[in-house]
């Protein structure tokens, strides 16, 4: 049976994860599902970076005070007047389900409109005070995180590990909750040429023939880039020339909590300014080679629902270097190390081990590149489609 199915797409203009997630997951489910209509649900600036075209896709455009995807930050907070510009808008285009694909730009749907839910994580409960700020922005993602759940019929998330966390911090019944992981883009999955590594790394700043790890994401406290900045300089300059360290991502015009001074102080106490690169917010285009040619992709945090930077560097066939706190340990098993939050030392030592160790960093960037391809969006947009299916006819 074909349904129609109302799709909030306002995070379509997300740089971050949870932009990634929208546009590859919903564009692997239009593919999947050619018999069905789906409704997106977009704001001017989702709109006008929205590249779904389809002849089963139809978009409704909803007039904002401020984008979703600003005003939802970490320190602010939706007006209910343009969430209400958006229930009315799905009340009068009315699906059979509706999919909010996270709970990051979530609004309140019409009563009685069967819903799935996207909550990647439970890292805002988990570290309220490295995520929210301030008192205003905890209570108002309480708020919506709860008349969400309260609302969803079924929740989605991105691994079974996620999925432990979210049903443990928000006492949801196991059998409320679906898994549709994450996967890297296309892009990801072919090997770029030793040339384009090369200019990658001379783009970054880096000089001739360095080596380097990378990390790529945003710099919120949990990231625990400042742990990464220090375990780098206890062992940059190992067996033999200094290694290199890149942090990719947005310095500025960030809507989420950062940690840049913190990062910068641990710098300068460091001593390695002229070793670690900002290279800013990177597209997909001049991160492929940039994370086919790093010693690992290192990924540190308190706790991640996923981690996708790692399995799309893991797709390049580079290994990765990943905190134990998230699904990384299984989904990338044999292809890297994996070090619990916080352990500098340990961090430091997988660092080392990945520097001076070249024959098992080749056996674990193969054995991660094996891993990363089995992931597919075609794969998790069946299941999203089935539990989209299963709450419509609940």
């Amino acid at each position: 049976m074909s349904l129609r199915i109302g799709v909030d797409a306002t995070c379509w203009a997300n740089a971050r994860g949870y932009g990634r997630f929208t546009r590859e997951l919903v564009t692997a489910m239009v593919r999947e599902a050619p018999e069905d209509e789906f409704l997106c649900f977009l704001d001017a600036r989702a709109a006008a970076v929205f590249s779904l075209d389809a002849p089963n896709v139809r978009t409704i455009v909803v007039p904002q005070r401020v984008s979703p995807t600003t005003a939802a930050s970490a320190d602010s907070s939706r007006s209910p007047a343009d969430m209400y510009r958006f229930m009315r808008a799905v009340s009068h285009d009315r699906a059979d389900v509706f999919f909010s694909p996270t709970v990051y730009t979530y609004f309140p749907v019409p009563f009685g409109l069967p819903t799935v839910v996207t909550v990647m994580d439970a890292i805002a409960e988990r570290f309220p005070e490295l995520t929210l700020p301030s008192w205003k922005a905890r209570l108002f993602w309480r708020a919506k995180v709860g008349l969400a759940l309260r609302q969803a019929r079924l929740v989605l998330t991105i691994s079974d590990y996620a999925a432990r966390e979210i049903a443990d911090v928000h006492g949801l019944a196991a059998n409320r909750i679906r898994v549709a992981p994450l996967a890297p883009a296309e892009i990801y999955r072919t090997t770029p040429s030793a040339e384009a590594m090369h200019q990658a790394g001379a783009m970054a700043g880096l000089p001739d023939g360095a080596r380097y790890f990378a990390y790529v994401g945003g710099f919120s406290p949990h990231k625990h880039v400042d742990v990464l900045v220090r375990a780098h300089a206890r062992t940059a300059s190992a067996g033999g020339a200094p290694v290199h360290l890149l942090l990719v991502g947005a310095r500025s015009g960030d809507s989420f909590h950062g940690a840049h001074a913190v990062i910068e102080e641990a710098i300068q106490q460091c001593g390695t300014a002229a070793l670690v690169h900002w290279t800013g917010f990177l597209p997909d285009e001049s991160l492929v080679p940039l994370l086919a040619g790093a010693l690992a992709v290192v990924l540190p945090s308190a706790s991640e629902g996923f981690g996708l930077p790692p399995v799309e560097g893991a797709a390049t066939g580079t290994p990765v270097i990943a905190t134990t706190a998230s699904p990384l340990p299984q989904l990338l098993e044999g292809g890297g190390i994996f070090v619990t939050p916080g352990d500098e030392r340990g961090l430091a030592l997988a660092l080392e081990q990945l520097m001076t160790d070249e024959p098992a960093r080749r056996a674990m960037g193969d054995r991660a590149r094996s891993r990363a391809l089995a992931l597919t969006w075609e794969s998790s947009a069946r299941l999203a489609l089935a539990a989209l299916r299963e709450a419509a006819a609940a």
